[in-house]
Formats: C-alpha cells, sequence, structure tokens
C-alpha cells in the first residue's frame, strides 16, 4: 500500500522501510547515518528528511544461535516484519543487520519489494572506489565468517577478503566486543565500552597486518565500536554508511528499487 504524496518529503519518490533491533543499537545508529548524510539531499529542517518506516524487530531469534548452534530459525520473524514493512507502504527494505542476509534469499521470495542486499552494495562500493585486489579486512560474527556472505560478494568483485580464523586470538576479541556479557555492545546498549573498542581496535590491527588497506566493521555493533575516531591506521569502510547513501538515492529517485530486486544476493 503505497503512502500518499502529501505524506513524503518535498522531492520523495520511494519510502524505505527499515528492519531494525538487530541487535538493540542497530537502527538507531543506522537512522544517525541517514540523518549525517542530509546534504544528499539539501536538508536544512527535520521536513526535509525523507520519511522512513522502521520495525524494531528485537523478537527476532539470534541469527548466530541459528546457523551456528542450530537454534530457531530468524527467518519466519525476519519474512513477518518486512511483509509488515511492505505492508504498511515500503518500496524497498534495509535490514540492519549483517548476518541476516544468510537468510535473503528465503525472505526476498516471500516480498514483492527488494531487500536491499548489504554486502552487495557493499562490495560495489569498495570496487568503484578501490583496485582490483584490494585487501578488504571483515570484521564479524563466526556466522557471517562461516556462511562467507562478504567473502563471497568482495571475491566476485575481485576484492581479497581478510579475515581472523574462527576460534583465533583476534577473533575472539571481535566476539567479545559484540556479545560478551559484561563489556560486549549488544550488552551495554549505548554505552561502549573502552574494552570492546579496545578489542575491536587490536582485530583491525591485526587485519591490516595481514594484508587489508581498508577495514570493514561487517556487524552492526562493530559498526558503533569501531569508528574513525579510534582507529586512523586504514580507511573504515561503513557498511551502514553505503547504505544511508543507498537509502537515500532510493528515497529520492536516483536510484529505483527494481535495480535492487533479485531472488538471490550474489552469495
Amino acid at each position: 500500500m503505497a503512502l500518499p504524496a502529501f505524506l513524503l518529503a518535498p522531492g520523495q519518490v520511494f519510502v524505505p522501510g527499515i528492519l531494525g533491533g538487530l541487535g538493540p543499537l542497530a537502527h538507531v545508529q543506522f537512522e544517525r547515518e541517514i540523518l549525517a548524510r542530509g546534504e544528499r539531499h539539501g536538508a536544512r529542517s527535520d521536513r526535509d528528511h525523507p520519511v522512513w518506516l522502521v520495525a524494531n524487530a528485537t523478537s527476532t531469534p539470534d541469527r548466530s544461535e541459528a546457523l551456528l548452534r542450530n537454534g530457531p530459525s530468524p527467518a519466519p520473524h525476519l519474512a513477518a516484519f518486512t511483509r509488515g514493512l511492505e505492508r504498511a507502504g515500503a518500496d524497498a527494505i534495509f535490514v540492519v543487520c549483517n548476518t541476516a542476509h544468510a537468510y535473503h534469499a528465503e525472505v526476498q521470495r516471500a516480498l514483492t519489494i527488494p531487500w536491499v542486499h548489504l554486502m552487495d552494495i557493499v562490495a560495489a562500493w569498495l570496487r568503484a572506489s578501490y583496485p582490483a585486489g584490494t585487501g578488504v579486512g571483515i570484521l564479524a560474527t563466526d556466522a557471517t565468517l562461516r556462511t562467507r556472505l562478504f567473502h563471497r560478494a568482495l571475491e566476485a568483485h575481485g576484492l581479497v577478503p581478510v579475515a581472523p580464523d574462527i576460534d583465533s586470538e583476534p577473533q575472539r576479541h571481535v566476539l567479545s566486543a559484540i556479545f560478551d556479557a559484561s563489556i560486549g555492545i549488544k550488552a551495554t546498549g549505548a554505552r561502549v565500552s573502552d574494552e570492546a573498542r579496545e578489542h575491536l581496535v587490536s582485530a583491525a590491527h591485526w587485519c591490516q597486518t595481514h594484508g587489508a588497506t581498508v577495514i570493514v566493521p561487517a556487524c552492526t555493533e562493530v559498526s558503533v565500536g569501531l569508528t574513525a575516531e579510534i582507529f586512523q591506521a586504514a580507511p573504515i569502510v561503513d557498511p551502514l554508511t553505503v547504505a544511508a547513501d543507498t537509502l537515500l538515492d532510493i528515497a529520492y529517485g536516483r536510484r529505483h528499487p527494481s535495480e535492487f530486486l533479485v531472488s538471490e544476493g550474489p552469495c
């Protein structure tokens, strides 16, 4: 059900839908990125920013538990929430969880609008900005690494993924920064602990010493914890920033949602 034109911002053509809450800071950080990039459409007041729809889907089963330990599948929740956004008037969906993209093809079949595939747009952006053969550091959950979501997308664009091995010390640092019950970003919410930041910086340095010239925080918690303010040794290309630019381009008709409507992602 399309929203009537009078509800949209000046110049807005399409309505993005955001599936957030995976974890609790995911869509909050994403919305901050969208607002911070208002210069892409000349925003000078609150009414100049595009209308978007949000589902805070915190009840969705844990993606890593499902993929690594046979936990409950998040696919029914992802499909129900994205269908709800479609019925509410969304023209394209952004799912603010990297690991959830393991279910992209399954959920996309339940929709008539595109779920914009995060790994695909990030890999395409990187290849447009860096030469073939560039090493790209990936700081992600074990589930994202095991399903090779970023590996396959980067390799398809001629880039070289660089990521710690599962169970290695730098990967344990990444997992601690994300999941630890005391210092992890999923646990601490809006407050990011110094220990979590230190773990992510250490893992980013590992990637750099193993051939990465650019770092991708390939988990929304890593996007929150590893920023250019605390890590300047290599450029950081945040998927949330790339997705924010894509969302704005869709909202204002610079790119059409149908461009992203594929039966499967690149992985």
